[in-house]
């Protein structure tokens, strides 16, 4: 009978090999363990891998979308949150401008006059309002004020007003003023900064937009800017020594704030169906890619149960390897004999 033998150094050459393969498949199913993924993808899609492309792509321009939504969704409650400003500041000083005119106090004229100047000011400043250093109500120049302040409003109207010696006259010049289209010498000339274009929509989704198309042009917020700046004129000292005139401007001042609520809650309105809309397309989103995740997974990811059953068993063939090696270390001749 003949035998075939292996030398020591062949023995040994052999175990370090056993033993790097046997570390290889440990190293890879204790991956697969923790990441839940196959590591070898070629193996999992069986060598066609278009299906797991088309999954990875859908999946990016879904994230691309949700950025899109976060954004919109920031714009808008931005732009609500500025709206809102303006159309409380305008509904709680009309009610006291209106009670001064009536009051035939010059003090109370005087207080209420102040106070729609004050509130002129902080109308302004929220529909200036910025976002990642863009004006929202700018238009497409969103790196200018949509409105240059409301000192420039007030002189402006003083120019506009200048020889008008009666309310009505002055409340027919600020409302020309106002109302003036481009290239009339008005607001849109004089204080607003913003472009005549409104912002591009928003792609929230396959074939879906979102458009806040508000600026401060819209002549709803005009009307608002025009019940306070009257009210504000007044606070200026226009028509001195005519308590009368003044009172009646007053009272101009408070009814044009309460008539502009009506146009700014239709704006308001607006802005909220486009904020509902984009919270519609976000969760469409958000599940569509959960539904892209699953299927994704049920390619890729790594049978737990699978898994842990190979990884002990390689762990039981990694232990036999080191007793076989202990085991053959202590053969020797010495020993034998």
């Amino acid at each position: 009978m003949t035998y075939l033998s292996v030398g020591d150094m062949a023995q040994a050459f052999r175990m370090r090999h056993h033993n790097a393969e046997l570390q290889t498949h440990l190293a890879r199913l204790t991956e697969e363990m923790t990441s839940g993924a196959r590591s070898d993808l070629g193996a999992a899609v069986s060598g066609d891998f278009r299906v797991l492309a088309g999954l990875d792509r859908s999946l990016e321009t879904l994230k691309a979308y949700k950025t899109a939504t976060d954004e919109a969704t920031l714009l808008g409650q931005t732009v609500q949150t500025s709206l809102e400003t303006a159309q409380t500041l305008a509904t709680d000083l009309a009610p006291g401008l209106l009670t001064a005119a009536t009051s035939g106090s010059s003090t109370l004229v005087d207080i209420a006059a102040g106070d729609a100047k004050q509130k002129l000011a902080t109308v302004v400043s929220a529909l200036n309002t910025q976002v990642a250093d863009r004006y929202l109500l700018s238009g497409t120049a969103t790196d200018r004020k949509p409105i240059s302040g409301a000192d420039d409003i007030l002189a402006a109207l003083t120019v506009a007003t200048a020889g008008q010696v009666t309310a009505a006259g002055i409340r027919s010049a600020v409302t020309a003023w106002f109302d003036a289209p481009p290239g009339g010498g008005g607001y849109l000339d004089a204080v607003y900064g913003g472009a005549a274009t409104p912002l591009a929509p928003l792609r929230i989704g396959s074939g879906d937009e979102a458009a806040i198309d508000l600026t401060a042009a819209d002549p709803a917020i005009r009307d608002l800017l025009k019940g306070l700046a009257t009210g504000a004129l007044v606070a200026d000292g226009i028509l001195p020594g005519d308590a009368a005139g003044r009172a009646a401007l007053l009272k101009a001042s408070g009814e044009t704030l309460v008539a502009s609520g009506s146009g700014m809650a239709t704006l308001r309105a607006r802005v909220g169906t486009v904020e509902a809309h984009v919270a519609d397309a976000a969760a469409r989103n958000s599940a569509e890619a959960a539904a892209i995740e699953i299927t994704r997974n049920g390619l890729v990811a790594a049978d737990p149960y699978d898994t842990a059953s190979a990884l002990e068993a390689v762990q039981t063939q990694i232990e036999t390897l080191y007793a076989l090696t202990a085991r053959l270390s202590r053969l020797s001749l010495r020993d034998y004999l």
